[in-house]
């Protein structure tokens, strides 16, 4: 499972541990990921999405995972949240 945001596109970064000494060894940075499910209102279902927790409170900011998606570029999506966006659009295009 790859450790990327599946909302954000949030990733590992890599960097250097520096030590009193002022030594750089590499170190990684790793993403608050936390696996948890959402409400779709358009859908009428729950989706469960492994996202970092500052794309959880940006959710709730934009109100909902229906608004975040309908906001957020298809380059930072991962497949299955494109598959979503996609799906709540043709959904609110038929309602229309």
């Amino acid at each position: 499972m790859a450790r990327r945001c599946e909302l954000t596109g949030k990733a590992v970064q890599s960097g250097h541990l520096v030590s009193h000494s002022n030594r750089k060894t590499k170190r990684r940075f790793l993403p608050n990921l936390c696996s948890v499910t959402l409400q779709s209102e358009t859908l009428g279902r729950s989706v469960r999405l492994r996202i970092a927790a500052a794309a959880l409170r940006s959710v709730e900011h934009r109100g909902g995972l229906d608004a975040f998606l309908a906001k957020a570029s298809d380059s930072e999506l991962s497949s299955g949240a494109l598959a979503l966006k996609r799906e709540i659009a043709k959904k609110l295009a038929a309602a229309n």
